[in-house]
């Protein structure tokens, strides 16, 4: 098979894509998507002008004009309103795949902070992450992480709701409950679960920015489409280009 056309967002700070694009694998197949006036024409780069940048890297994908997509330095709130409309979903799943100082990758989620807050978000995310983590040569041994120790029952409602919240998932799963210990979950397991998207969101921001790991985009697990979201503060985008481009091929 062809390998087919890479596309990825471009908004503000452009050099860091025109940077990235080379370091990837898919540097010869990837087109940039962007508001007319963006490029000079000298970057070394292929592109697409539009007015509305979003809507035509999702709407290429979905007409198939694209293998994948990657978001890029694309605003996140326009460009995700697009693939939901465009891909006929009320909700998006992600979950993204990260690397620690030590070389250990492994799948996080829920990072959006509007995403898994209930059993149901939480059970239907493990579901897709597994089959993600299969995709990517991963185990797919899920670990669940809550707000406390089961001891820490009784401190606070809100730690007894995301213990209890946790014992539920694990139950329906078969994954391991384990509890705040996100030291331990690493060493056994390549799907984290966070007890919510706030403080997914925060364990991938200091762990990348913070703690000298790696991210690697996160992918969308519930479209049938690939499409890799980015945080438009990653300085490299070579990963997330390389892993749009992988997963192209299953």
């Amino acid at each position: 098979m062809t390998p087919g056309l890479i596309g990825i967002g471009v908004g503000e700070e452009f050099g860091k894509i025109v940077q990235s694009i080379p370091r990837s694998r898919c540097a010869s197949r990837t087109v940039c998507y962007c508001s007319p006036g963006t490029f000079s024409g000298n970057e070394g780069v292929v592109w697409k002008e539009d007015p509305f940048p979003e809507e035509a890297l999702v709407q290429d994908l979905f007409l198939g004009r694209l293998a994948a997509a990657v978001r890029g330095t694309l605003p996140s709130n326009s460009t995700l309103a697009a693939l939901k409309r465009i891909a006929g979903v009320d909700h998006l799943e992600r979950a993204a795949l990260l690397e620690t100082a030590a070389g250990t990758q492994f799948l996080l989620a829920p990072v959006g902070v509007d995403e898994g807050w209930t059993v149901d978000e939480k059970v239907s995310l493990v579901i897709h992450a597994r089959r993600l983590a299969g995709h990517l040569g991963l185990s797919g041994d899920v670990a669940i992480l809550s707000g406390g120790r089961l001891g820490d029952a009784g401190r606070h409602w809100r730690v007894d709701k995301s213990l209890a919240d946790a014992e539920a998932v694990a139950g329906i799963t078969g994954a391991r409950h384990f509890q705040i210990l996100i030291e331990d979950a690493i060493e056994s397991s390549s799907v984290i679960l966070a007890p919510d998207g706030i403080s997914g969101n925060l364990i991938f921001r200091t762990l990348v920015f913070l703690g000298s790991g790696e991210g690697h985009g996160a992918p969308v697990m519930n479209i049938e489409r690939i499409f890799v979201d980015t945080s438009r503060v990653t300085p490299d985008y070579a990963n997330a280009l390389n892993l749009a481009d992988a997963l192209s091929e299953h």
